[in-house]
Parts: structure tokens; sequence; C-alpha cells
């Protein structure tokens, strides 16, 4: 007999871009799969990194209190105390936030936190209102997509493309497009952005909290890859904060994905509200995580860790990724946006003679895991048909450099068979496949 699903069970278990690209992260990891996996979010396992938390975990468990802390006893709702204390600490004093831990709350990840705020503050209202999100500039984070407990939660504008030397290019806030009308009930942006690694502009981003401020609407910033902490951001970057402002931050592209701890900083009132739907969904948030890094968040390591250690580490793996691509795939029509942080590649086939999802399910076949760029670009009118997200493609750099090297040796292949004039002839260009 046929599950009956509800609306709400058929929304969340449908295919998502999200599903497709965990589904084979899983695989892959998980010893499933000979596959190669460029497609995934999956930091890179820094041998500094690996080692600082393997020791500190050795030391929590030698310690019969801290291991009670960590596993034995129930958190707050809003997450474990001295953690969120040490979070408001360590941001008040380098940036000067007036920050207690009554404005930091934790989420069962990143993911989890984008959730309960996006259905916290858009859809429908009590007023019969319908509120979305607006999301400035895309591509954007995948995540995002299936998040609404409705349908058209998001809406979107296309960026401003900048082609630049070398083979690269880099999208800009179009703010010509950006009308934030009473329809918006927050503005989003990652920053870095995953997928294409570009770091909004502090000008940018400037214009774009006055502009929320005008309207009275929250900007919620992802930095789950950017400032304060990790810090994978290749260029100079000034984070910001104030009483209109969520700024969401993780401990996973630290190096710990597995505790799932999201980091959510924004007024007491967003905080509150936070906590309550934690309480009824979780109870509690996981405290593996927060104990785990209370010390190096507490002595103020984790900032100074990014700088010093895990950006330089991925730049080093982006400028590498970019030499390889662009050596093994002379001849043929590509850009790369230009990396500024995050640990992903974004790449742009114009005239692509077939669609990025025939692409993906091509290169699947041949063992490399990547993610079709189509998933990126949600809230996009599709009544306005735009063939550039049909020509990109995410590609992590994170992974072991034979990975890599080998991975684009599939995709060169691939390419060279997609743009030859017989597979030009044959191929069916179907946007959105």
């Amino acid at each position: 007999m046929k599950l009956k699903l509800s609306t709400f069970g058929e929304r969340f278990s449908r295919r998502s871009g999200a599903l497709e690209l965990m589904d084979d992260l899983g695989s892959a990891l998980g010893g499933d799969s000979e596959a190669l996996m460029l497609g995934g979010g999956n930091p890179a396992k820094i041998p500094a990194v690996q080692r600082y938390f393997s020791e500190r975990l050795g030391e929590l468990a030698a310690d019969p209190a801290e291991f009670e802390r960590m596993l034995s006893n129930y958190a707050h709702p809003a997450g474990e105390l001295r953690f969120r204390r040490a979070v408001a600490r360590l941001l008040a004093e380098r940036y000067g936030w007036p920050l207690t831990a009554d404005n930091v709350a934790l989420t069962a990840g990143s993911q989890a936190g984008f959730f309960l705020l996006f259905n916290m503050l858009a859809g429908r209202h009590s007023d019969g209102t319908m509120r979305r999100i607006l999301l400035p500039v895309t591509p954007e984070y995948v995540g995002y997509a299936n998040l609404g407990l409705g349908e058209g939660m998001f809406t979107s504008r296309r960026p401003r493309i900048e082609l630049q030397g070398e083979g690269f290019f880099k999208y800009y806030i179009d703010f010509d497009s950006i009308d934030c009308g009473d329809d918006v009930a927050a503005v989003c942006v990652s920053r870095p952005t995953n997928p294409t690694g570009n770091v909004i502009t502090d000008a940018e981003l400037e214009q774009l909290d006055a502009l929320c401020r005008r309207r009275g609407v929250p900007l919620i910033i992802d930095s789950a890859y950017g400032v304060p902490f990790p810090g994978i951001v290749f260029n100079e970057a000034a984070p910001l904060w104030n009483d209109n402002v969520v700024l969401c931050m993780s401990l996973s592209k630290l190096g710990l994905p597995a505790a799932r701890t999201g980091i959510v900083v924004a007024r007491e009132e967003i905080i509150e509200s936070l906590t309550g739907m934690t309480a009824i969904t979780n109870l509690a948030v996981g405290s593996v995580g927060p104990v785990l890094a209370h010390s190096v968040v507490a002595s103020g390591e984790i900032i100074d860790l990014g700088r010093r250690l895990i950006a330089p580490y991925y730049r080093r793996k982006a400028e590498r990724a970019c030499e390889i691509l662009q050596r093994s795939l002379r001849g043929l029509p590509f850009r790369i946006h230009r990396p500024e942080g995050a640990i992903f590649l974004w790449l742009w086939f114009p005239d692509l003679p077939i669609t990025s999802a025939e692409l993906y399910r091509r290169l699947k076949a041949s063992g490399l895991l990547v993610l079709s760029g189509h998933h990126f670009f949600p809230g996009l009118d599709d009544d306005e048909p735009w063939r550039h997200r049909d020509e990109c493609l995410r590609l992590s750099f994170a992974q072991d450099d034979e990975v890599v090297d080998r991975g684009v040796e599939i995709l060169a292949a691939e390419l060279e068979r997609a743009y030859s004039p017989p597979a030009r002839r044959a191929a069916a260009f179907r946007p959105g496949e």
C-alpha cells in the first residue's frame, strides 16, 4: 500500500539539490562508491586542525566534569551557555559589538538554523499576506532552495557579470534590480558565497545593510565560510553586525562538520524566537561541538587559526585547481569565477550544447561527482529563462590533489565530447532539466 504523505511530507521528501548532493557525498565518503567526490561541501582534513581537535577531545574524555558537560546533560534550548558566553565575549572584544550570551543561539547545524530563521520571518502571516526572503544576487546556496514550509519562499535577482582577464569572471550585486518592497521579510546573502566563492565587497555589504535598515527588514549574513570565523576568505573582508543584522556562522568548515553546530548572532527578540522553536523541535542542541570548540573560542584563537592556517591552506588549493583546469581545458570555452573564498570553484561553460544537469549525469557515469549549476538559482522567475544557469558547475577543490587532478581529466574529456561538432548536432538543450 502506497504511503500517503501530507503536503509537508511531500514537500520535504522530494528530490532536491541538497538531497542529490548529500546522497552523492554519503555514498562516496561512506565507501559505497569509488567515484571522485568533487561535488560535496565536506571540508579538507587539515592535519594541524585535526591534530588540535584530536588532542582536545582526549583532554575532555579524561576530565569527568568536561565529559559530563559534553555528553551527559541537556544544554539550554539556546545552546551550551559557556560557549555562547565565549562567542559573545570574543566578538565584543575584537569588534566592539555590544553582545552578551542573550545575543547568541546555537542550532543543529547551519541548515537547521536557516530553516528556523526563514520560516520565522517569511511565509504566510496572520494578516493573510505572503512575505518572502530576498536573495539579492544569484547563484546562491543550494540548501536554501527547499527550506520554506510553502512554495514561493524566495525571490532573487540576477547578478551583474564582469568578465576579467586570464579566463576569470566575477558576480556583483545589481542594485538597480533590487526593489525591497512590502513583500520582503528579510534579505539574505552568503559571504563567501557557496557555490561561487564570491565575496561581496565591503561597500556592497554596507549598501545592503543601509537598504535593509531603511526598509525595516533584517539582513541575514550567511558566514559559514567567512568572517569572523572560520575565515576562508582570500581577500580583505570586514565582518558586519548591528541590531538589524543576523550573523550566521558554523563550526563545520573549521573542520567539525559532524558536530552539526550552527551559531546565530542577532538581537535578543530574534534569539528568543529561535530558542522557543528549538525547544519545540529539538528540546536542546547537542553540546559536543560547543564543548570541543570552547577553548579555541574563549582564547580568540579561532579567528587567528583561520587567518594563519585555514585560509592560506584553501587559497593554495584554489590556485592549484585553477592552474590544473586552465591547462587541462585549454581550447575549450570556459571561465572560472574569481575564487575569493570558500572551498569551491564555479565554472561557466558559455554556449554549452547540453545542460549542466546532463553534463552532471555524464560525469557521474564516468566516475566524477560534481553538482549541476542549475540547482543554485532559487527564487528566479522561471518565466524569464536564463541560459547561464544551465551552463555552470560547482567543483570542490577540498579533496586530495590527486583526486582533483583525476576529476579534471574526466571533466575535460566529457567537455571535449560535448563541444565536438557531432555532439552539438545530437544534443538537445532543454533548460532546467
